[in-house]
């Protein structure tokens, strides 16, 4: 394939953004270090293995031999630039593309033949589907392939929607991939070890399988293009440059996924991989367009990831859809925040370059926009504020929590300044404040997912907590009725204190609440106290006999008595929290925990172990059915107890090789009895006596 189109002169594509993607471990952060050694970015090809790769640079990354973050490399290749986003694989981290991919001209999808990780590989593809981003296939690890190449293809169709196309076939010698054929080209390359492959003659042997291949990439390229139908049907061979036309406008429109063969780690297929970008990959005139973005006007972009550094302060990744960004110009937010840029860097890891202007088509840090959110759209302050371009999926829900304690008080204000800018990095983290009980609740996506956070909150800021299983948000009520007095006398010189009150307290329906009603008649108790003696009701529930929030129950004020001079609002607010304490402790009281109704998304292959894994946490299971639009997917509806909860994601992920996901939402409170019961109040009266 010739870099210089039919009309004789090359295309002008602009920079272009390209994200890598695939399941963990699939080989996403090695094919990166290839294409920058290909590129002639870097000089040698780092490893994951030994920390010495550009992507995954992070403290982080490198202790735990993962992906943890998206990483930023920028490199030139045949006079275009390309900025490659490496995403991570574990869908702990998934959140880190979201803000990513609607804004990349292609994706790389990074897979391997290994029927484990297809799940996997059908939640990313799915996303970029929904998204109508382009995508192709890089079938990693073919010098360790055990089976043909299509009966690979057959084994990753299912994971996607739009039909896989085969670009290339291996050339096998003693059942080991030496090469591969080019289907596009009709040209033969032998590897070489971190080399561009050698073209060769199409062995003759191989000539009859590259026929058939060939012929199935252009039928199915001919489903979209009826001039290449009518040639196949009439035996016309068509114009190699029509081919590519129909492999670049059939890959922007999402109608076929391009799969091409390679090895990451020996640099394998790397420069076709490349050529293939060049040539077939939309660029950011054809993006701006899927997203909407009209062809001219004020310079926009759009921030896509957001990183607080240690010395140059908050550097936003920006993508500039249209016009130019010059350093130390005043942009404006979707959401009406402005700032000056203060810098503008091309990132190659964890290294940058300053630069003066960012153009159409860069992919670039830009210094301390302080008011500008990841996935924020940014104009020229001179225009106003700019309409936000829409495209970024929903962050999912919090599936794990921590409950953290500080070590040291001092440390407090310092905490809420870390995790503000810990979740504007990551919105995917949740962090909260109970109001009730003050715990302090970190939540994510995972295990994992928190356990990093909390080191980049020690490595980064300083910050040393304590985790433990998040609290449960136990209730308690009562069973009976109960008619009480109450009554507080105190007298001390001067004016004393007298309040006295009688209250009829008594059970009500499951989710009605507190209610406060009063029946008094001849005003034994003035009606200016009626709102205190509510208060002192209210206050009495805060804290019930088992030691946590009463709810449903009802108080009616039925009679009382007052003092001229000793009464006062005060009084009777103690006087209603002293009867209400007794009527709580003689109507029965019962301890009560939330249940939530929990929706769990697994492959159907591991719907028993999920059934099982409920099973065991005390759930109802109510049904389950195919997941809508989901094939080879099952949904779970269930009811667990929310004390049941902690760590079910783990477990989960376990029983599905990283892919089983749930939402779940509060359902309703129930009665909770017996020695189970006997313990949780035993545990929250031994907290009260230890001061937590």
């Amino acid at each position: 394939m010739s870099d210089t189109p039919a009309n004789g002169g090359r295309r002008s594509m602009g920079p272009r953004l390209i994200a890598l993607v695939g399941p963990f471990q699939s080989g996403k952060t090695t094919l990166l270090e290839s294409i920058l050694v290909r590129a002639g970015a870097i000089s040698r090809q780092g490893n994951v293995r030994d920390g010495s790769s550009v992507g995954d640079s992070s403290a982080e990354a490198r202790a735990h031999a993962m992906s943890v973050e998206a990483n930023v490399a920028t490199a030139d290749y045949l006079g275009d630039r390309y900025t490659f986003i490496d995403c991570p694989g574990s869908i702990e981290f998934s959140d880190e593309m979201r803000d990513v991919l609607p804004l990349c001209d292609a994706v790389i999808v990074v897979c391997e033949a290994d029927p484990r990780k297809i799940p996997a590989l059908q939640l990313i593809l799915r996303e970029l589907e929904e998204l109508g981003v382009p995508r192709l296939l890089f079938l990693n690890k073919i010098d360790s392939a055990t089976q043909r190449v299509h009966e690979t293809l057959g084994l990753l169709q299912p994971a996607s929607r739009a039909p896989l196309l085969l670009r290339q076939i291996p050339i096998w010698q003693n059942g080991i991939a030496t090469g591969f054929i080019d289907l596009a080209l009709e040209r033969a390359f032998v590897y070489r070890e971190h080399a561009p492959s050698s073209v060769i003659d199409v062995p003759a042997g191989d000539l009859p399988r590259e026929k058939d291949a060939r012929y199935t990439m252009l039928e199915k390229l001919a489903d979209y293009d009826d001039a290449l139908m009518e040639e196949l049907i009439s035996d016309i061979e068509p114009p190699r440059d029509q081919v590519f036309d129909d492999l670049a406008r059939e890959l922007r429109d999402g109608h076929v996924v391009p799969m091409l063969i390679g090895s990451a780690e020996r640099g394998n297929g790397v420069t076709r991989l490349l050529k293939a970008l060049r040539h077939e990959s939309p660029n950011i005139a054809q993006t701006r367009a899927r997203l909407g973005v009209a062809e001219t006007g004020p310079a926009v972009g759009q921030s896509m990831r957001t990183v607080h550094t240690a010395h140059g302060g908050k550097l936003s990744i920006v993508r500039v859809l249209r016009g130019v960004f010059a350093d130390g110009s005043t942009v404006a937010g979707a959401n009406g925040g402005e700032d000056r840029i203060a810098s503008l860097s091309r990132i190659i890891g964890s290294a940058s370059t300053k630069v003066g202007k960012a153009e159409e088509g860069d992919t670039l840090a830009f210094g301390r926009l302080d008011h500008i959110a990841s996935g924020e759209t940014i104009g020229e302050a001179k225009a106003g504020a700019p309409q936000q371009i829409s495209g970024r999926p929903p962050t999912p829900q919090p599936v794990h929590a921590l409950s953290l304690t500080i070590r040291d008080r001092k440390d407090e204000v310092k905490l809420a300044a870390a995790m503000a800018k810990l979740t504007e990095e990551d919105t995917s983290l949740v962090f909260t404040q109970d109001q009730d009980s003050g715990e302090m609740k970190l939540s994510g996506q995972g295990e994992m997912h928190l356990r990093v956070a909390l080191e980049r909150l020690a490595a980064r800021f300083g910050v040393t907590v304590e985790a433990k299983k998040s609290g449960v948000a136990y209730r308690e009520t009562i069973r009976h009725t109960a008619h009480v007095r109450g009554r507080h006398k105190k007298q001390s010189g001067g004016h004393g204190q007298f309040g006295d009150v009688l209250i009829d307290v008594r059970p009500q329906e499951r989710g009605a609440g507190f209610l406060f009603e009063e029946k008094v008649h001849g005003g034994s108790v003035p009606r200016q106290y009626f709102s205190s003696v509510e208060a002192g009701c209210r206050d009495a529930c805060t804290h019930g006999p088992l030691g946590f929030p009463v709810v449903d129950v009802a108080v009616t004020l039925v009679d009382g008595s007052y003092h001229t001079v000793d009464s006062s609002d005060m009084a009777f607010r103690t006087a209603a929290r002293m009867g209400m304490q007794e009527a709580l402790e003689k109507s029965g009281p019962v301890l009560l925990e939330p249940i939530l109704a929990v929706s769990i998304a697994v492959p159907t292959e591991a719907m028993s172990r999920a059934t099982a894994i409920v099973s065991g946490r005390r759930g109802q299971i109510l049904g389950f059915d195919g997941r809508p639009g989901w094939e080879g997917w099952d949904v779970l509806e269930a009811q667990i107890p929310e004390a049941e909860m902690a760590g079910l994601i783990v477990d989960l992920r376990s029983a599905t090789s990283g892919v089983g996901s749930y939402t779940s939402k509060f359902d309703h409170l129930a009665e909770v009895v017996g020695k189970h019961a006997d313990s949780i109040v035993a545990a929250r009266a031994s907290e009260k006596v230890n001061g937590h």
